[in-house]
């Protein structure tokens, strides 16, 4: 090329081409756009030419005339501007013009010089610029020559591997003069991006140019010896069909893409296809798509169910069907991180210590299936986060609260408009592994309707022996959950199916002590809270004792949200006090403090006071929330026939028989009792369970109703220190019941000191933290009798 350019004069500029050739080319010279081409010096390129400027371009050169060839950036744009070509471009010379079609014109030229382009004031039909010839050294360096001999090797490599590469080009390239002649003949040859083009015309520096044309061939070298290596294994006699077909196509691919051709639609499915393998579906699974894919492939671009089928196909690829993480199997670790995130739950934190130590010595066991139930706030959403962190596994979590439609589990069939796999599979796409730890949230708060039972879909999903292949209604092949470790929370059992109950290993979270909420206030929430409001330790000191008078006074509850609550109140009044303050003191947030940020506690003892008349007697009851106190009070008003009972309070059926219960066997046992006048003449019997907008129902407030009628009767006291429970029989014997835990949890929360239990429930007590069975007086009944002589004062 050249090594020498000047001026001569204002309209020429003298440059050194080829040899010790000199030309004299116009300083200025019209712009011929070009789209998808570059133009190297030294190349015939023959070109259409049909836009007005182009033509006017042309017109301006003449044949033998000069004009600058640019690459536009932007092949849709009609008329571009200097700022859509690309910057350098190169001087070519018009060889012939010959008249085309529909008023176009065939242009041949030659490459003549790289050029950079300064913009002139032209007319509005083209575009006119002032050159700037790019400078090449005149002699070959050492680098140019090891690169051009590089370069060679490699282009030698390419023509043996591709059989549309004549072997005399071997030839012809070795005798080529000049380094820089043999990177840009090259370069207007070799498959390659419009910008790599563009970056090889741009570079002056002929070493720097063969390197970088290097790197080009040594892609196209691998290419070429991929593809003969798929062509050797096509030809293999026992190469699978299936097989066959997807290199077959690959193989299709690459050419189409070498050639710039090929359809978008088709590299789409070979996309999908390609994701497809990766994604090492099982046989049933991969055969179903299969056909799908085919289907896929057949439709044309703007089909209407191309998108459903691109969809579903994507959904298919992205489901972890082999992807699965290693379990930690480390017990003494996991215990760690377990004592880490939650306090006391030992029953749960054993559970699942177990389940690794029967991984570690049966890596293939099944995982169980967990159902924790307990009231709100007790960490069981919490608990299985910390579970999957302790088993390094990815953690997933659906939220069943209010799912009424069936299909919110199995998906939708693929015939409905926004059809949908269903969460299980969803959540599993989203966590990208196979064997997550899965949390059912809210379990027991499913519904259903006219869509469906989603309980009855959960059936398969948590049944070991077949959620080996849970069949999804949108995916259409069977998808093995037999790895995932699925834990429920409820918040009752009550309201879970049988049939769905029976598949779950049911864990009780019944509540925390207020030790236990001690211990988690100071460990948990307090630190939590503190980093939410921005306060460090040193400028929130938080005493003892107010911690000890938010958690007796200001919540009572089994979980710690309302302690939680309380606890970022306190620490807004604290962050306000110090924003407040001139100097930004710390603040100590004492037992003081704490009751003026909070205001009047809501929980005082009241117990006491609601029995000082007769006829009140303390129950207790197992809720939602893990367990409670409730007021059983009776009155008696003589008059009318006969004896009747009126019933108040919201009461199930269930309790309302207990009630009846209670009064037959009182009735029976009046002289025995010395309350036979009570039932010589008309009596009207009230009894009423305050919060009446309260639902209440069961059995174990039988003991409690048949102390309260003998209350009224008699006249004698019930203490107020005193709560019970109990169901009752005809014959006065106390049965046992549920909830005992919560119950007594509840007892010690209320200010309760002495707890009458059946004796059948004395084994419930191993559940009973220790703390609170110092705290309580326990005693356990036989009988009615031994109730009313527990609970009711001496007659005065």
């Amino acid at each position: 090329m050249s090594d020498e350019s000047g001026t001569n004069g204002a309209d020429t500029v003298r440059i050194r081409v080829f040899g010790d050739e000199m030309l004299e080319v116009p300083a200025e010279q019209p712009v011929l756009p070009v789209r998808n081409a570059v133009v190297f010096p030294g190349m015939n390129v023959p070109l259409t030419v049909g836009r007005p400027g182009s033509l006017a371009a042309l017109e301006e050169a003449g044949d033998g005339g000069y004009l600058v060839v640019a690459s536009q950036r932007d092949p849709d744009t009609e008329n571009p501007g200097m700022d859509e070509l690309y910057p350098v471009a190169c001087i070519a010379r018009v060889v012939r013009v010959v008249d085309a079609r529909n008023e176009a014109r065939q242009a041949l030229v030659v490459g003549v010089v790289r050029t950079r382009m300064r913009q002139l004031p032209g007319s509005p039909a083209s575009l006119r610029v002032a050159i700037d010839p790019i400078v090449e050294p005149a002699k070959s360096s050492a680098e140019s020559e090891t690169a051009r001999q590089h370069v060679l090797h490699l282009a030698n490599q390419v023509i043996e591997l591709r059989d549309d590469y004549p072997d005399e080009w071997k030839t012809m390239l070795s005798q080529l003069p000049a380094p820089g002649l043999l990177a840009d003949l090259i370069s207007a040859n070799l498959p390659m991006s419009m910008e790599e083009r563009v970056e090889l015309l741009a570079e002056a520096d002929t070493a720097t140019r063969l390197w970088k044309l290097a790197g080009v061939l040594e892609r196209e070298v691998t290419i070429a010896e991929t593809q003969q290596a798929l062509k050797d294994e096509e030809s293999s006699e026992e190469i699978d069909p299936q097989r066959r077909e997807r290199l077959l196509r690959r193989r299709m691919r690459d050419i189409e893409s070498e050639l710039g051709e090929g359809d978008e639609g088709q590299r789409e499915a070979d996309e999908l296809a390609d994701r497809l393998e990766s994604a090492e579906l099982p046989e049933e699974a991969r055969k179903h798509t299969d056909r799908e894919l085919r289907r896929f492939r057949a439709l044309p671009l703007h089909a209407p169910d191309r998108h459903l089928l691109r969809t579903y196909l994507e959904c298919v690829a992205d489901l972890p069907w082999s992807t699965a993480t290693d379990d930690h199997l480390d017990l003494a670790s996991a215990r760690e991180i377990l004592d880490e995130d939650h306090h006391d739950l030992e029953k749960v934190k054993d559970r699942i210590l177990e389940y690794l130590a029967v991984r570690l010595l049966a890596p293939d066991a099944k995982a169980p299936i967990l159902c924790f139930v307990g009231p709100p706030g007790v960490g069981k959403t919490s608990l299985g986060r910390s579970i999957a962190r302790a088993m390094g596994r990815k953690f997933a979590r659906a939220s069943l609260g209010g799912v009424r439609d069936e299909a919110e589990i199995r998906g939708h069939r693929r015939t409905y408009v926004g059809a949908m796999p269903g969460r299980i599979l969803q959540n599993l796409r989203r966590a990208g592994s196979r064997n997550p730890v899965f949390l059912l949230d809210e379990i027991d708060k499913l519904g259903a309707d006219f869509r469906g039972d989603p309980s009855s879909a959960l059936l398969e999903v948590l049944d070991p022996e077949q959620n080996v292949a849970f069949s999804d209604h949108y995916l259409e092949v069977p998808f093995d959950l037999s790895r995932v470790l699925f834990i429920a929370t409820a918040n009752t059992l009550s309201t879970i199916p049988p049939a769905l109950l029976d598949r779950m290993e049911v864990i009780e979270l019944p509540g925390y002590t207020d030790r236990d909420k001690l211990v988690i206030a100071r460990r948990h929430l307090i630190p939590k809270q503190l980093e939410a409001h921005g306060l460090s330790e040193e400028q929130a000191q938080i005493t003892d004792d107010a911690v000890d008078l938010v958690v007796h006074e200001y919540t009572r509850e089994a979980g710690v949200r309302n302690l939680e609550r309380n606890f970022a109140t306190l620490m807004r009044k604290v962050a306000a006090r110090i924003a407040g303050s001139a100097d930004a003191a710390p603040v100590v947030a004492d037992a003081e403090f704490a009751s003026e940020a909070l205001g009047p506690p809501p929980h005082l003892p009241e117990t006491a006071e609601r029995t000082t008349l007769a006829g009140v007697v303390v129950g207790l009851a197992a809720t939602a929330h893990g367990g409670d106190i409730l007021f059983i009070e009776a009155s008696a008003v003589p008059g009318g026939k006969g004896v009747r009972l009126r019933l108040t309070g919201q009461l199930g059926d269930v309790m309302k028989e207990s009630a009846e219960t209670a009064l037959s066997w009182v009735r029976a046992n009046a002289e025995h009792l010395g309350l036979a006048e009570h039932f010589t003449s008309g009596l009207e019997i009230h009894l009423h369970v305050p919060a009446g907008a309260v639902p209440k129902d069961g059995p174990s407030a039988g003991a409690a109703l048949s102390a309260a009628i003998v209350s009224v009767l008699s006249g004698r006291r019930a203490r107020g220190d005193v709560a019970m429970t109990g169901e009752i029989s005809l014959r006065g014997r106390v049965l046992p019941v549920g909830g005992i835990k919560g119950k007594l949890l509840a007892a010690s929360r209320a200010g309760v000191t002495t707890v009458l239990l059946p004796r059948r429930n004395e084994k419930d007590l191993v559940e009973v933290p220790d703390e609170v069975r110092e705290k309580l007086d326990i005693r356990l009944l036989d009988t009615i009798d031994d109730a009313l002589e527990g609970v009711l004062e001496p007659a005065s």
